[in-house]
């Protein structure tokens, strides 16, 4: 019972520190961009915390489940034990905080436009142009030096285009360096964090179904976290295991996956539970495998 409590705490401060953590750096990535833009788009709290939040949950029930998995190991918790449990507390968890996420997106919060980036002497790029602000960046009107390859320096006192319009003005060179891995990673979990959103506004039954179909799969692969002694070696094979879940999760998702698999089912099976339908088969498998190799394992040392 103890070892059961440990894992209760050690879930619910990992879901709510890595969700709490993960929001703010999608908000600060979401308010840089916004500020990106000359002029820049209005500030809207309320909706840019329901933009990272929704982001954020999918990456929070993925990473702390691979944690609880690993110390459920550590910990030596039986197998099924420490499925029925991370499998209601990530239910749990997840359904009250996507409730909480869908009350952000009706609260109406007022529109400000936030501090533009840079300062005078800002110099922006587009191709091979290049741009020298002389003014403020907010300034629209302000003055400005453009640089075109194979011409000399125009100075534009007052930056006018055809028919008097102010000529506009591409974004501030400030972004994230992001790796290809991290982009993926980061697009996957938005499409996830999207499909959240879809199936919560179906229904709560679609929700549920969807998200612990999606769990099962997730803590059935606590085998993986049990391959070696070397609990980081194992911790790193189980976020490869968990990587591939994403991709696989993502893939199903898509429109011709889906018109694929129903038009194999027919009627069978409703469009809606196709999804949790291979989720939880593949889970059920997997559950199947551990539980036939702890019995060779445990046949194999009776005899010795």
């Amino acid at each position: 019972m103890k070892n059961i409590a440990r894992l209760v705490r050690f879930f619910s401060l990992c879901f709510i520190t890595l969700f709490l953590s993960a929001v703010g750096v999608r908000y600060l990535h979401i308010r840089i961009d916004t500020m990106r833009f000359l002029p820049p788009k209005p500030e809207q709290i309320m909706q840019e915390l329901f933009t990272a939040a929704q982001w954020a949950l999918p990456l929070t029930v993925y990473a702390s489940l691979l944690l609880s998995l690993s110390y459920s190991v550590r910990r030596r918790i039986p197998f099924i034990l420490s499925i029925i449990i991370l499998v209601v507390l990530a239910g749990a968890f997840s359904t009250g905080v996507f409730m909480g996420i869908d009350g952000l997106a009706h609260i109406s919060s007022p529109s400000k436009s936030p501090k533009t980036l840079g300062s005078p002497g800002l110099i922006l790029t587009q191709g091979d142009n290049r741009m020298i602000l002389l003014r403020e960046p907010a300034e629209l009107e302000g003055s400005r030096v453009v640089s075109l390859p194979g011409q000399a320096l125009i100075y534009q006192e007052v930056p006018l285009g055809p028919n008097n319009t102010i000529l506009p003005l591409p974004p501030v060179p400030f972004r994230f360096s992001m790796s290809r891995l991290l982009q993926s990673l980061t697009t996957d979990f938005s499409l996830t964090g999207r499909e959240f959103e879809r199936r919560f506004n179906a229904g709560p039954d679609s929700f549920l179904i969807y998200g612990v179909s999606l769990i099962f799969l997730l803590v059935s692969l606590r085998f993986i976290l049990n391959f070696s002694n070397w609990p980081l070696a194992n911790l790193f094979l189980g976020a490869l295991a968990f990587r591939g879940i994403l991709t696989l999760e993502t893939f199903l998702d898509t429109a011709d996956t889906q018109e694929l698999l129903f038009s194999f089912l027919g009627d069978r099976v409703s469009a809606p539970f196709i999804t949790p339908l291979v989720l939880c088969i593949l889970a059920i498998l997997i559950c199947l495998y551990s539980g036939l190799n702890w019995l060779v394992g445990r046949r194999v040392g009776d005899g010795d």
